[in-house]
């Protein structure tokens, strides 16, 4: 346990941080999980609207520091080329 001041002040500061970031990151895998069904499904329209959604998500925890920016880039990347696959073909 902590006996100074700060250190309990880190510890619920920490506590706070960790609920916050994955109560983003469970939203972040949930628009993903719609993205991929409407891709799936092959719905072009809700594919699209789902994809940007998820992109604002993804770009914003990155710059919040829940995921790391490369690994945004690559997710967002990923479902690009998996949406373009059905909205060009």
């Amino acid at each position: 346990m902590p006996t100074s001041a700060s250190a309990k002040k880190r510890v619920r500061q920490s506590e706070k941080r960790r609920l916050r970031n994955r109560s983003v990151r469970s939203n972040l895998r949930s628009n993903f999980r719609r993205v991929l069904e409407a891709i799936e499904a092959k719905d072009a329209d809700a594919a699209t609207k789902a994809y940007r959604e998820m992109e604002s998500r993804i770009d914003k925890a990155a710059r919040k520091g829940v995921i790391h920016k490369n690994t945004a880039a690559r997710k967002k990347a990923r479902l690009a080329k998996r949406l373009q696959a059905i909205t060009a073909g």
